[in-house]
Parts: C-alpha cells; sequence; structure tokens
C-alpha cells in the first residue's frame, strides 16, 4: 500500500518537501492520544526477545533511527510511536544554520539511494537544548544528540564549537556522537585524522563530564565509509585509548559506486553524501574491520544500506550491537518497523544463539577462532 502511495504521491514531489509532509503528519499523529496509541499498536510491537543492553542502556530493540531525520528534536515519540527502539536526533550544530541552499535532497528510486548536501541544517544547539529540557515523553525511548561544526568557524576553533554543543546538550541526551564524518561541511572529515580527532573527543568527554555530574552520558563518534583501512584501524585503536563508549559506522559516502545504469545521471552527478543500499558493502566492511579491532571493548552501531532485517542481522553477525536506518525508510514507510522486528525475532529464533547478545560479531569470531 505504501509502496503504491510513494510512487503516486511522493515520488512526484520534491524530496526535502514530501520529508516535511510526512514530518508533519507523523507528529500530528503522535499528538493526538488515541491516534497515537493505535499507530504504535499497529506498528511497533514489541519482541522481548529483542530486548537490548547497549551503553549502559535498556531499549526494547537493536534497531533505531540514524541522525538527519528529526535533525531539531521535534518529533522524538513521533519516531518511537513508530517503533524504533532509539531515535538520534540531529546534526546539531552550536550556532543555528540554514544548512546549503535548495535544491540539496535528490532521490535515487531505482536505486533506493538517497544524495544529500543538507549542510547540517539546524536550529541549534541552545534552541534544540531548550526543546529537549522541555519535553515531557510519551514514549519511553532512547534519545541520542549527534553534534557537529558550525559551518562559519573556523576549522582552529572547531574543539570549542564541538564543546558549546556538548555542555548544552550532554545533560539531556541519553548519548552523545561527535559527528566528523559528514561530506556536507567544508573540513569536517579532516577531524577524523587520529592526531586532530583526540584532542577533540578529549575535550567533548571532558565537556560532558563537567556538565552532567550525577551519571556518565555515553560519548561515540561517527565515521565516514571513506576512510582507507589504516585510517579505520586508527579510529578503533583511538576509541579503546581514549575509552570512548562507541562508535557509528558508516555516514554517507562521497564515492558513487554500486549505483546502477537505470539512475538518471543528471542525479548520479549531484555533489553531496549518497547513502541507501549502494553503501550496504562498504559499510558492512568497515562495520566487519572495526570488531576485528576492537572486539567487545566499546559498542558498535551498524549504519548504512540496512534495508530490511536481514541487513540488520548482517550487521549484527558483524559486531554490531545497535543498527540503525534512515534511506529505507524513505521507501519502506511506516510499517517499515514492524517488519524489521518480526524480521529480527524470526532470525533469532531459527539461529543457533538464545540472545541477540550471543549473536553479535558472532561472523567474526568464527573467522578468528
Amino acid at each position: 500500500m505504501y509502496s503504491i502511495f510513494f510512487h503516486l504521491v511522493f515520488r512526484r514531489m520534491d524530496p526535502e518537501r514530501a520529508h516535511h509532509l510526512a514530518f508533519r503528519w507523523i507528529r500530528l499523529v503522535a499528538r493526538v492520544p488515541v491516534l497515537r496509541t493505535f499507530a504504535a499498536a499497529a506498528l511497533a510491537p514489541r519482541f522481548p526477545e529483542l530486548r537490548t543492553e547497549a551503553l549502559g542502556l535498556r531499549m526494547h530493540g537493536p534497531f533505531g533511527l540514524a541522525a538527519g531525520f528529526d535533525k531539531n528534536a521535534v518529533a522524538i515519540d513521533g519516531m518511537a510511536m513508530l517503533g524504533f527502539g532509539h531515535i538520534e536526533i540531529g546534526t546539531v550544530t552550536a550556532q543555528p544554520q540554514p544548512g546549503n541552499p535548495p535544491k540539496r535532497l535528490f532521490r535515487l528510486v531505482a536505486d533506493r539511494a538517497l544524495i544529500n548536501r543538507m549542510g547540517f541544517n539546524n536550529d541549534g544547539s541552545a534552541a534544540v537544548a531548550r526543546r529537549l529540557g522541555a519535553r515531557r515523553a510519551v514514549f519511553r525511548t532512547t534519545v541520542g544528540v549527534n553534534i557537529g561544526k558550525t559551518k562559519l568557524t573556523p576549522e582552529d576553533e572547531a574543539i570549542e564549537d564541538y564543546v558549546l554543543s556538548a555542555e548544552r546538550l550532554a545533560g539531556h541526551a541519553d548519548y552523545l556522537v561527535v559527528n566528523v564524518s559528514s561530506p556536507n561541511t567544508p573540513g569536517l572529515r579532516d577531524l577524523q585524522a587520529a592526531d586532530r580527532l583526540r584532542p577533540l573527543l578529549t575535550a567533548v568527554r571532558e565537556a560532558a563530564d563537567r556538565t552532567v555530574t550525577h551519571r556518565r552520558v555515553p560519548l561515540l563518534v561517527k565515521i565516514a565509509p571513506d576512510l582507507a583501512d589504516d585510517d579505520v584501524d586508527a579510529v578503533a585503536d583511538l576509541a579503546v585509548d581514549l575509552g570512548l563508549d562507541g562508535i557509528i559506522a558508516t555516514n554517507t559516502t562521497i564515492a558513487r559506486d554500486g549505483l546502477g545504469l537505470r539512475s538518471d545521471p543528471a542525479l548520479t552527478g549531484e555533489t553531496g553524501g549518497l547513502s541507501g543500499a549502494p553503501l550496504k558493502a562498504r559499510s558492512l566492511e568497515v562495520l566487519r574491520r572495526l570488531y576485528a579491532r576492537v572486539g567487545d571493548r566499546i559498542t558498535l552501531v551498524g549504519v548504512g544500506g540496512v534495508e530490511d532485517a536481514e541487513d540488520a542481522w548482517q550487521r549484527i553477525l558483524a559486531g554490531a550491537t545497535l543498527v540503525q536506518g534512515y534511506s529505507a525508510f524513505i521507501y519502506e514507510g511506516p510499517f517499515w518497523m514492524r517488519a524489521m522486528h518480526k524480521g529480527l525475532a524470526a532470525r533469532l529464533r531459527t539461529s543457533p544463539y538464545a540472545t541477540l547478545a550471543e549473536a553479535i560479531g558472532a561472523d567474526i569470531r568464527k573467522v578468528s577462532a
């Protein structure tokens, strides 16, 4: 049904306009008690066997919404209503910014992919912090906060920029993510180099600890799929050395590998980060490499090209404790999470593993045994 609706309505609309329209519908339903109760019952069934503990947090399932969909923390309950086990809001920058000029979001329907050059459009960390502080949760869910650099901030002031966001937002976050991997902010990916990443993560960790004294806010870093393998290893080693809580693998790619011949060349040539199905192989490869390097010492989050329960299951076997998605949600619609949970539960039941925790990294451990 949603597929028909997508092709008849959403596919004909500008992608960003369609996003805002769907977003408004989700928020509207979540505001009406009887509608959100019905929607949650229909779309977000609970499977006890999928309960997950990660980052010191308890979640009803391992699958969550990646950053980028709810940039300003305005629809957390709406996304929880749809069944996401955790919602990562952002990317949020220290100062509000409009992002890049439109047109800046493109659908590659034949490849089930998106290209975006949104440029961290958001209300800024002060406004988002106020919104999170005033929120009265309808659904219990885990909320991650993803922070990035303000575009106009000089690179030599990047640490102070991240620290300001961390100070404002850490107290409202179940976990905090340092995003140094978007291709749409000039110079941002240079911060992934270990010698530049170390002082940044150290400063953000200290800011979170200084701001939130009654608990330890888990800190993760989100990396690009375009890193060379040696650089992936360097980030893994740095994360362990700093006592980081996790790594999210991966963000969007600037590569155009894996795109089919059916895609419009005018679209595939658009600049920006590519997400969706073509990212699947490299994202999984980076995840496997990370787990082989760090094992169970830190939490890994698999994202990039995850379309269905089989993809999510493969990420878990490759070492992911948590899995995220975004692009497939655009193509699959509101019943996506129901199918995802049902499929994951079925795979666990027919697997040799008694719990999801036993399945994490099982494929990598077999190879190294």
